[in-house]
């Protein structure tokens, strides 16, 4: 019997998705006679039944292609707005699963995509994910693809920016993605050679960065490089963080809110602004001007990388193979130059945070990086 595989991109693009999309469906197809249909817009497009025949003409040039050519989307199934409301549509999923009579369906996603796929498996599909994030921090595999093509653009940034700083004598802080973990701005950073680098696992204190600015400043070297991941925070705003988390209603009175909302607030108001309120400090403690500069979605945007096509290729048709042995309810992780199919229990919910032994940023530390701690 010919088999009948779906294929979606959920959460944020990311360089290598099609890549990854054309990896899966050439080898469906052409290796294993299987038959091949897109979702369009993530989970949306698979509870509305949008689809997208993928054939080889489909599939054809779309390798060297930035973004993905089924669009994707953030929503989730268990939670998805409809009408103005968040509503469940898990049912409706799997009603269009079986419509399809799909035998698998494939998930190209990151952490949220880890965690949807799970729920559907609980509710009986058959699926299979694959690890993309620029954040590189799914947990159970060695990288992410698109993390090299974000690495790239981001160390490349910060060459560009050396000039300008040390021509104006300047303190130049450079915001990188990356939310709960720093891979993206501690590689960027030791590539490009920033003075500074803040991630989100090492709380700062803000007197030992301007301490090793003014540092170099008597070096006669009156300019510096932070490269700052877009999670990083200060000592005291992570005591704020904890504090707002920790908060529990007063004995006998319900709470008017959850504690992942009191968190979430207290975040939104800490990351407000926060890179530009770390430049303007560090600019009244060193007596330098200080400028910042957001790269923002330009990280996640333009042609994959090399590397980035090659892994996404290389878990994408591993992704076939484990559909034509019927294995399912697993994420194809990177190990080495092979790959291995991790159960998505052990891994869902999981984030890959970078360890403080981490070789990165011992060689980092040796050559005068400084962390802030």
């Amino acid at each position: 019997m010919t088999k009948h595989i779906g294929i979606l991109t959920a959460g944020g693009d990311s360089p290598g998705l099609n890549a990854a999309i054309r990896g899966v469906g050439k080898a469906c197809l052409s290796h294993y006679g299987m038959h091949v249909v897109g979702f369009r817009d993530g989970f949306r497009g698979l509870m509305e039944n949008r689809t997208t025949p993928l054939d080889g003409g489909q599939l054809s040039g779309i390798l060297t292609s930035g973004g993905t050519i089924l669009g994707t989307s953030r929503d989730k199934p268990h939670k998805m707005p409809v009408g103005g409301k968040l509503l469940d549509m898990t049912d409706a999923i799997v009603a269009n699963y079986h419509e399809h009579r799909l035998d698998c369906l494939v998930c190209l996603g990151g952490g949220g995509t880890l965690k949807n796929a799970l729920r559907l498996k609980q509710k009986g599909l058959n699926v299979i994910t694959l690890p993309k994030t620029i954040d590189n921090d799914v947990a159970g595999t060695d990288i992410t693809f698109g993390f090299d093509t974000a690495l790239g653009i981001a160390t490349e940034a910060i060459d560009r920016l050396h000039s300008t700083a040390h021509s104006h004598h300047r303190i130049i802080v450079v915001e990188i993605m990356g939310h709960r973990a720093g891979w993206l701005a501690l590689g960027a950073g030791i590539a490009g050679g920033a003075d500074v680098i803040l991630i989100p696992e090492i709380p700062y204190d803000i007197e030992s960065i301007a301490e090793a600015i003014r540092e170099r400043v008597r070096s006669d070297k009156p300019f510096s490089i932070v490269a700052v991941a877009e999670g990083a925070l200060s000592k005291p705003e992570l005591a704020v963080l904890k504090a707002a988390s920790a908060k529990k209603p007063a004995r006998g009175k319900p709470p008017k809110r959850k504690a992942d909302d009191a968190e979430a607030d207290a975040a939104e108001l800490l990351y407000a602004d926060r890179t530009l309120r770390l430049a303007k400090q560090l600019e009244r403690m060193t007596g330098l001007e200080a400028r910042v500069t957001i790269l923002g979605h330009l990280q996640r945007g333009g042609t994959p990388s090399a590397a980035d096509r090659m892994l996404a290729t290389r878990l994408g048709t591993a992704a076939a193979d484990l559909i034509a042995q019927g294995r399912y309810g697993v994420m194809v992780a990177a190990r080495g130059e092979g790959t291995r199919a991790v159960k998505l229990e052990e891994v869902a919910g999981q984030v890959k945070t970078v360890p403080p032994d981490h070789p990165w940023i011992l060689s980092a530390r040796r050559v005068g990086t400084n962390f802030g701690d």
